[in-house]
């Protein structure tokens, strides 16, 4: 899979707004068929970051996401409202799912 990491660091009067500024282009990416998870996250520490965690099946449903209509879309109308180019990390890995993390396993409730 394709697994992206993104910060994304939002003028302060669109912060609180973000999610719903992003919502179209959430949706819509969501809903392709090679889009494995596509979640934002806000910062802890600077209240104007969100952080996008993705991932798309392969490289071709990766190629799929930024030829569409709606990342092109999304190009056009969401540098507007940030604070700078957001930063990217962007990795193949040989995986198509999170893999538990070990060292906090958590035992059976119940």
């Amino acid at each position: 899979m394709i697994f992206i990491t993104a910060k994304f660091r939002v003028l302060p009067e669109h912060a609180e707004a973000w999610p719903e500024i992003s919502r179209s282009f959430t949706d819509a990416t969501r809903a392709e068929p090679g889009c494995l998870w596509f979640d934002w996250s806000r910062s802890l520490d600077d209240t104007n970051e969100y952080v996008l965690v993705e991932a798309f099946r392969d490289g071709e449903a990766g190629g799929a996401h930024v030829q569409s209509a709606h990342f092109k879309n999304a190009q056009k109308e969401l540098p507007p409202y940030l604070a700078e180019t957001p930063r990217i990390v962007s990795q193949a890995v040989e995986q198509d799912d999170w893999s538990l993390l070990g060292e906090m396993e958590v035992p059976p409730r119940g």
